[in-house]
């Protein structure tokens, strides 16, 4: 069982209209609402593969109930947390060509749910084989709360990944995550450096065991224990889509890959394809199962 926390979850509201710009008034063709936050976008990723997973979240607010739900309808197995500030909600506006995201501020509550989140994922650990912590602290907590938990993974000796970024990453890394997940542009704010191997080599000195970056259509890249890589697809292959998602099929890939101790070059390139079926889904944690096998065989892994 691969077990994701998400700190701060969300109602994902998608609108799909018919040319977006500034200012007229649109005509709503099509209105989607979803559970959402990049640890629930994980697990319903890793649902649809057929692995195990458990989603811990908070929940509070008539979002809450609705998110609640759509895990149900969903299929995705989950431990709720109730308190903390009521869940908010996350809009989507998108039409054939782009999109614009709305994302409403997560709201300051007192720390007692964390707690009995933690709580929860303790007593979870004995039956997984990856815990994954992802995406943004609530206001109100302390910055290196992330550190409890990849201490709690530490001890049992499972691999956990940590997809954050700013003071939630840094207050973790000397806890010695076994892999870090950023995208390109958060990995050289969290570093100061320019480029991206040298930031990311410089993470790993700072604590983390492995680092995967995210670097858009141009793939990932890896520096891990093992050595350093990048995967990629053809450039005539780039997927065209929404990319909303995509950075957590990343991780949900490299989880199921670390779970079952896969070797890097293996773990990067399902990782690349994943990703890039999830781009031309038209909503977060959905991808397209023959796409994601057909694309196995084109990607492209290079030692560095």
């Amino acid at each position: 069982m691969i077990v994701t926390v998400t700190a701060d979850p969300v109602l994902d509201v998608t609108y799909n209209v018919r040319g977006l710009r500034a200012n007229p008034t649109h005509r709503v063709v099509a209105a989607h609402e979803q559970a959402g936050g990049k640890g629930v976008n994980v697990s319903r990723v890793l649902t649809t593969l057929g692995r195990r997973t458990t989603a811990v979240l908070p929940l509070a607010g008539p979002n809450g109930i609705a998110v609640q739900d759509d895990l149900q309808r969903a299929g995705v197995t989950h431990c709720l947390v109730p308190g903390g500030a009521p869940t908010r909600r996350s809009v989507a506006v998108v039409d054939d060509h782009d999109m614009t995201m709305f994302n409403e501020a997560a709201q300051t509550s007192d720390d007692g749910w964390w707690h009995a989140l933690t709580g929860v994922v303790h007593g979870l650990l004995p039956g997984a084989r990856a815990l994954v912590v992802s995406g943004s602290l609530p206001a109100g907590l302390p910055p290196n709360s992330y550190r409890t938990l990849v201490v709690l993974a530490g001890q049992r000796g499972l691999p956990v990944i940590l997809d954050a970024d700013g003071p939630p990453l840094t207050g973790a890394l000397d806890a010695r995550p076994t892999l870090v997940k950023l995208k390109a542009t958060q990995l050289l704010a969290a570093t100061g450096t320019t480029d991206p191997l040298a930031a990311a080599r410089a993470l790993t000195d700072r604590g983390a065991r492995n680092v995967v970056a995210s670097v858009g259509p141009a793939g990932i890249l890896a520096v891990t224990t093992d050595g350093t890589w990048r995967a990629s697809l053809p450039g005539s292959l780039t997927m065209r889509g929404h990319p909303t998602g995509a950075g957590d099929a990343v991780v949900a890939s490299l989880a199921a890959s670390l779970s079952a101790a896969a070797p890097w070059p293996q773990a990067l390139a399902d990782a690349v394809a994943l990703s890039a079926a999830t781009v031309v889904a038209p909503y977060a944690g959905h991808f397209d199962r023959e796409l994601h096998q057909a694309l196995l065989p084109a990607v492209r892994v290079e030692a560095l």
